[in-house]
């Protein structure tokens, strides 16, 4: 521990930490209830101590991100099945396969605004991703090409997924919880970039869309890389003409192909 960065006089809770463990083994010291609140794991995974796990989850990203200076950030979101074009043979899908070129275009866009970001000091416009493979990892891989950082936000999940080796690992954080994940995308987003994907994909792109139409969030860049296969899988001018959405929502997002035209897209931004 650092005393220098102490606000107050007061004994530091990691030495009573350490104090407790060098405690004599007693039936007392051993209770369960003699443990340390904030030290005792099967105390702060109970049902009621949940708002607790949310702030926490909350705090930890936030005041790891202030320590490193990122004051903003370029969201990238897309499936983690979609692999590199030089492993495309083991899609499970030829569809899959076909959507290999995307890797590259994510791993482009990356590599260009994280060239501009490490130009202006790199705290601004600092690629965040899921953490986890495919377009993901291609991401967080252009970062590393163009010699930044960048951050991943991986999740716990049945199947447990490693954060990709190209994560910044000091910028590498781990969730429980899906909505405080989705916060920490969007809390320092200056643009967002979709790349075909799958469920989570769609739910992370809806969901940041509406705070948008909704004025929840401020308008920035949306960008829905692959028009074909956004088009195919979703009928937006259906929307707009059931009158579920209106017109005008459909300039709240733009497709592209290629990183180059997302890079300009973002730098040509109006507001």
């Amino acid at each position: 521990m650092n005393k220098e960065h102490r606000k107050h006089p007061m004994r530091h809770s990691k030495q009573d930490m350490v104090a407790a463990r060098e405690i004599p083994d007693t039936p007392q010291t051993r209770a369960p209830s003699y443990q340390l609140a904030f030290a005792d794991t099967d105390f702060l995974t109970r049902d009621e101590l949940r708002p607790v796990r949310l702030q926490l989850e909350l705090l930890k990203p936030e005041m790891a991100l202030d320590a490193a200076g990122i004051d903003s950030t370029i969201v990238l979101f897309g499936g983690a099945r979609i692999p590199e074009p030089a492993k495309k043979d083991s899609a499970r899908t030829k569809t899959l396969a076909d959507l290999s070129k995307y890797y590259d275009e994510a791993r482009e866009f990356a590599r260009l605004i994280t060239l501009k970001s490490n130009s202006n000091g790199g705290k601004e416009n600092v690629i965040v991703t899921g953490g986890g493979p495919g377009v993901m990892e291609a991401g967080n891989r252009g970062a590393l090409d163009a010699g930044g950082v960048s951050i991943g936000l991986n999740i716990v999940l049945p199947h447990e997924q490693a954060p990709n080796e190209y994560v910044t690992p000091d910028l590498c954080f781990n969730f429980h919880y899906f909505a405080i994940r989705k916060m920490h995308f969007l809390m320092r987003a200056k643009a967002v970039a979709v790349f075909p994907g799958g469920f989570g994909t769609l739910d992370e792109t809806f969901e940041a869309l509406t705070l948008i139409q909704t004025g929840r969030m401020q308008r920035i860049p949306f960008l829905l890389f692959g028009e074909a296969f956004w088009r195919s899988i979703i009928n937006w001018e259906a929307l707009a003409d059931a009158g579920t959405i209106s017109a005008d929502d459909l300039d709240l997002f733009k497709f592209v192909e290629t990183g180059q035209e997302a890079v300009d897209v973002i730098e040509n931004w109006e507001g």
